[in-house]
């Protein structure tokens, strides 16, 4: 009687509204992870979830104290996430006011354009080992470099080989750091990196390799480094620095790791990448 009584109190309004409760809730939640998105928050919201994990795995195994230091970590949460995620939080807001933050961007870039820049990034490599010039170049991927981009000269430029290699010319103010590459786009030049203390870098390569190995302990960014000394080609990713590499396996790594992002729209909003 008592699941009749249910169903006849359920009417179409109240299913209709259940639903779009839910997908409510549900465009909130993807909203707050595309800002995070291109950040490091988003690998502390990782940790968040392996914390919720571990919590109800040590309460299934009835482990008393692990399961209140958990709880502890929980409770005291919610203050960290708006500590440690303030500046996108902020940005959300901002971004809210300025009622851009629903605009999205276009259509993924062609593979006729990946190609092109791709070949406009080898040729400037090219160019640059065969007269020595030193290059420090960082591709951006799922861990946001937001952090070393704001200690660089702001760009914001098309990719083409000759302004690549007219910002690594020598004694020019932008050749010396690295420059950083967003999509499709040369975010910054002359920004700084962490500088890597792994004893298994050879003692003969200078700051350009300690900071690609650097870049690549804290974060999942391709880089590419040429040498002023050699003209050698380096790579590094995933804290490993591959040395002495030719341009054929630059454009392979390249097909791999550089992830071309669809060019940002004039006024864009919240969701494109910066």
């Amino acid at each position: 009687m008592q699941t009749d009584n249910f169903f006849e109190n359920v009417t179409t309004a109240t299913i209709i509204a259940s639903i779009v409760d839910l997908l409510i809730v549900w465009y909130v939640i993807y909203l707050l992870i595309t800002v995070m998105k291109g950040t490091k928050a988003i690998q502390l919201i990782k940790g968040i979830f392996l914390i919720l994990i571990g919590r109800s795995i040590s309460n299934f195994f009835d482990l008393t104290t692990t399961t209140q230091m958990f709880d502890t970590v929980l409770e005291w949460g919610f203050l960290a996430i708006i500590v440690i995620f303030q500046p996108e939080l902020r940005r959300a807001l901002e971004q809210l006011g300025r009622g851009s933050l629903f605009r999205t961007n276009g259509n993924a870039s062609s593979t006729t354009e990946q190609d092109k820049l791709r070949e406009a990034m080898v040729k400037s490599v090219r160019y640059m080992a065969k007269r020595r010039i030193g290059a420090l170049i960082v591709f951006e991927k799922e861990t946001g470099l937001k952090d070393y981009i704001e200690t660089g000269i702001p760009i914001n430029g098309n990719i083409t080989s000759e302004l690549l290699i007219n910002i690594f010319i020598p004694n020019t103010p932008l050749h010396d750091g690295a420059m950083i590459i967003q999509g499709n786009k040369i975010a910054t030049a002359a920004s700084y990196l962490p500088l890597s203390d792994s004893s298994k870098i050879a003692k003969n390569l200078g700051t350009r390799h300690r900071a690609a190995v650097g870049v690549s302990e804290v974060t999942d960014a391709f880089t590419v480094v040429v040498s002023e000394e050699t003209g050698n080609i380096s790579v590094t990713y995933a804290s490993k620095l591959t040395k002495e590499i030719s341009l054929e396996e630059l454009d392979e790594l390249l097909k791999t790791h550089w992830s071309i992002l669809p060019p940002l729209k004039e006024g864009g909003g919240l969701f494109a990448r910066k």
